[in-house]
């Protein structure tokens, strides 16, 4: 059974950074596009991340040219680089493939906050 554990969230400043990491187990990540979602209070999830088997990055508009989507293939991990954070990129994070998704995990929290 696959699982994801989602990592590295908090409280951080406009301007500021987090890195955020998703472990998986049961599976091995570099052989599916992976991606970062996120879920804000009261709207529906969205992606805005991903990287392809192949390793090749996309982004949603919103975060492009702040947010950087790598994978380690030795950790089976898969992170999320956050730079330049905005309170408007206050959610819940996670990580699932993308296409037909696997269960969803606990997700880590993310608060843009001065």
């Amino acid at each position: 059974q696959v699982q994801l554990v989602e990592s590295g969230g908090g409280l951080v400043q406009p301007g500021g950074s987090l890195r955020l990491s998703c472990a998986a187990s049961g599976t091995i990540v570099s052989m599916y596009g992976m991606g970062w979602y996120r879920q804000a209070p009261g709207k529906q999830r969205e992606l805005v991340a991903r990287i392809s088997s192949g390793g090749t990055p996309d982004y949603a508009d919103s975060v492009k040219g702040r947010f950087t989507i790598s994978r380690d293939t030795a950790k089976n991990t898969v992170y999320l680089q956050m730079n330049s954070l905005k309170p408007e990129d206050t959610a819940v994070y996670y990580c699932n493939k993308i296409g037909v998704i696997w269960s969803w995990g606990q997700g880590t929290q993310v608060t843009v906050s001065s």
